[in-house]
């Protein structure tokens, strides 16, 4: 079976033809199978293990796909929707993005259905505009944007295509990614392969794989290309208006599923456009491995009988490996993973009741790291080192149910105490007592560590004024 309705007078129709596309960056997820460098506040797409697409220079997943979005000029167009706990992080790696803010994690039907209400709200897109939405972790090169562009072009030139999906051309018969089987349509005048959709397969078992290639099914990218307004018209089966700042106050009205089972697996209109090029899902520890500039990060020592052995070590203290192979391994202040290689998949089953606070953190003005957290006597402590960036500043905050000590190990600072302003130096110390309104500005990286004593201590007690340091009131130099 044939569709020509892609075909204009003047031949094919191009890409260019069919106006802006805007694209959608899902990025709230925690990353657990790569526990545990990942954790909710440090998700895997912020971890600087790779490269930019030719370039030596370390960068994380997020980064690099930005990248790869702004030299295809798809960057001004864009939004990422992110937990609000990967606010700051994100404005640390990327500077001012675009983000749609999820209140809490409802997996994917949820989150796109905000960044869209925020194109609209925020970005001034309109319904019969076209979204792209991608996960932000693809392994990838230029050619896979480009293909972004051909799913724009069959939405516009199919008027019966719900949703046009990326589908890559496998490369073995692979166990680890879900894959898309064509039903022998094809759309014909629009320059490129584009096909008609059968159903799709979750990870099957290998002979499944093998069975699959021989209906030339492709790997399922998550990848999909819908207009706005077909999206947003769901708000009105839950009774919500689709704008962004209803959808974020009423956001636990959406359902808590996927957007396959909302909306893939019911559409009975879809495409598919093959994409013949690197990709790789960096999910797990064996793949993205595969793909880090180095073999080792961090004090390790390796021998040279190990091979094909990945070390990270985020401590300060030594990791040693002597006649490993097919070993990852990872040690870090949340955890320490010893598994090989072709076992990493297991490792979200096996910490899924696991739920430790993060012992270490990114934030936008600097790091993190908790040393010591006890209870005695229903008091409670928790110590951590706090780094701060060279000109960053915290919020102007105060806590209502704990007091905080500092020491200051080096560098020097500007703290804002109840509008009286003093400078911090290496050896000074102070007492922040609770219900005091504060904040902190880097002259140079500036170190201390922080002690909390009180009923709640880490971010369970801490109320934000304003991120602004010129909106900090003062008053004089002490």
């Amino acid at each position: 079976m044939r569709v020509t309705d892609g075909q204009n007078a003047n031949g094919p129709i191009d890409a260019v033809q069919c106006g802006d596309m805007y694209t959608v960056l899902l990025s709230g997820g925690s990353g657990k199978r790569l526990w545990p460098l990942s954790n909710d506040l440090r998700s895997k797409q912020y971890i600087k293990l790779l490269t930019y697409e030719n370039s030596d220079q370390a960068c994380s997943m997020v980064q690099r796909v930005m990248r790869q979005l702004d030299t295809a000029g798809m960057a001004q167009n864009t939004v990422i929707c992110a937990s609000a706990g990967q606010v700051e992080m994100l404005r640390s790696q990327l500077g001012n993005v675009h983000i749609a803010v999820e209140p809490t994690r409802r997996d994917t039907f949820p989150a796109i259905m905000l960044a869209c209400a925020y194109l609209v709200s925020e970005m001034k897109a309109t319904p019969n505009d076209v979204v792209c939405v991608l996960p932000v972790d693809p392994y990838t090169e230029s050619r896979y944007f480009e293909t972004l562009g051909k799913l724009n072009t069959v939405i516009h030139t199919n008027a019966q295509t719900q949703i046009a999906l990326m589908g890559a051309t496998p490369t073995y018969a692979s166990t680890k990614y879900g894959y898309i089987v064509p039903d022998g349509t094809v759309h014909e005048g629009l320059g490129f392969d584009c096909y008609g959709v059968a159903r799709f397969q979750e990870k099957p078992d290998e002979a499944t794989a093998q069975s699959l290639l021989a209906q030339n099914a492709l790997w399922n990218c998550g990848v999909f290309c819908f207009r706005i307004g077909e999206m947003l018209r769901r708000c009105c089966a839950y009774g919500l208006e689709p704008a962004y700042d209803v959808l974020y106050s009423h956001y636990d009205c959406l359902p808590k599923n996927s957007f396959d089972y909302e909306v893939l697996e019911k559409a009975r209109h879809l495409a598919v456009v093959p994409f013949t090029g690197l990709w790789k899902d960096l999910g797990t520890w064996n793949t993205l491995t595969d793909e880090m500039h180095s073999q080792t990060t961090g004090l390790v020592m390796m021998d040279t009988q190990c091979e094909r052995t990945h070390i990270i070590n985020e401590l300060n203290i030594p990791v040693v490996a002597l006649g490993v192979c097919n070993l990852v391994a990872v040690a870090t202040y949340d955890g320490i993973l010893i598994a090989d290689k072709e076992d990493c998949a297991a490792i979200k089953n096996m910490i899924q009741d696991v739920s430790l606070q993060p012992m270490y953190e990114e934030r936008r003005w600097g790091t993190i790291k908790t040393i010591d957290i006890s209870t005695v006597d229903q008091k409670a402590t928790i110590t951590r080192k706090i780094t701060i960036f060279k000109g960053m500043n915290s919020s102007y905050h105060f806590h209502n149910k704990r007091d905080e000590i500092w020491t200051v190990m080096r560098g020097s600072a500007e703290l804002i105490l109840e509008g009286a302003s003093m400078m911090l130096q290496e050896g000074s110390a102070i007492t922040i007592r609770r219900g005091q309104k504060h904040a902190v500005r880097a002259m140079e990286e500036f170190e201390y560590i922080e002690i909390h004593v009180g009923e709640e201590v880490g971010d369970q007690d801490i109320n934000r004024i304003t991120f602004d340091w010129g909106a900090v009131p003062r008053a004089q130099l002490l």
